[in-house]
């Protein structure tokens, strides 16, 4: 489905209400405290983009390698994610107290204990925020400083890369979640058009290595769905049933897979693989209808009428 910036944060925004309200004694009050939580931090977010200081702050800090927010701030807990900061609930009020202590000593974080509940009346929420996060007129992240921090993160990401990995590949760690072909509830088109400029430069000088494309996305449904039917086709052709076998296809040493899912002969789930994870398909074959059901990249299944 498109991407659509109003659809997406009401989507988003319900879903953090609903989840930090629902359990409370005084949902209409937590609704009240929830509101004034969109105005200081923004809306309401899925992921992170790998730049953003909430994950890079701490990060350097921590000599870590995982920007997973349960390692960078201990003792987290039901936590829900803003353009410009979290929610987190423990259940602890120790744990409530130290993690403020400890966010407090980083610069550019700030965090305090929430005197309202949220998710739960027994619960202790605290709020942390990236304060030097300032958002445009449409709720997104200021243009200059996503793009100086995107830069920052890509420049750091060459040290260890070995493949250039394009935009289809990039745009969920770049853009965070959820997002578009170009924007997200944190970065709007124009700044997400120089994300893709940016990381396209750094492609082309070669600083990473060799392109490497992993994902279908790059192309249309259509062209993703020929791409996988294909590969299967060729997969029955050269192989036998409930095997696993290599064939080569157009100079490409491919991988497959062939399984009777039930064991009784009406289905074959089949899955194609080129080279070392270069790219994978999956599907299945019915030979009573002589029907490929291949799946593409989004999960979603397209049925398509093939005579092998």
């Amino acid at each position: 489905m498109e991407f659509r910036h109003p659809t997406a944060v009401a989507e988003t925004n319900t879903r953090a209400l609903n989840y930090l309200t629902e359990n409370l004694n005084n949902p209409k009050a937590g609704c009240e405290t929830f509101q004034q939580i969109l105005t200081e931090l923004g809306n309401s977010i899925e992921v992170y983009p790998k730049w953003h200081p909430i994950l890079t702050i701490p990060l350097c800090q921590s000599g870590s390698n995982e920007a997973l927010l349960s390692n960078l701030y201990k003792g987290i807990d039901h936590t829900i994610l803003f353009v410009k900061g979290f929610i987190t609930c423990p259940y602890s009020e120790t744990a409530a107290i130290e993690l403020v202590n400890t966010t407090n000593q980083l610069t550019g974080l700030r965090a305090y204990c929430l005197q309202s509940p949220l998710y739960s009346d027994d619960a202790y929420p605290v709020v942390i925020i990236a304060t030097d996060v300032e958002l445009e007129a449409d709720g997104t992240i200021r243009s200059r400083d996503a793009l100086a921090w995107c830069l920052q993160y890509l420049t750091e990401y060459a040290r260890n890369a070995q493949v250039a990995e394009t935009w289809w590949n990039m745009r969920h760690y770049i853009l965070g979640e959820p997002h578009g072909s170009r924007s997200s509830l944190l970065v709007n088109q124009y700044t997400g058009g120089h994300m893709r400029k940016i990381l396209e430069v750094l492609n082309d000088s070669g600083v990473y290595g060799p392109i490497k494309e992993w994902s279908l996305e790059m192309f249309s449904p259509k062209k993703r769905k020929t791409i996988s039917e294909t590969l299967i086709k060729a997969a029955l052709d050269c192989g036998e049933k409930a095997t696993s076998f290599e064939f080569e296809l157009r100079g490409e040493i491919c991988k497959a897979t062939v399984r009777d899912t039930w064991n009784d002969g009406s289905e074959f789930s089949v899955q194609v693989m080129i080279g070392d994870f270069d790219l994978s398909v999956s599907g299945f074959y019915y030979p009573e209808k002589n029907l490929i059901q291949s799946s593409d990249p989004n999960g979603k299944r397209a049925l398509a009428k093939k005579f092998l």
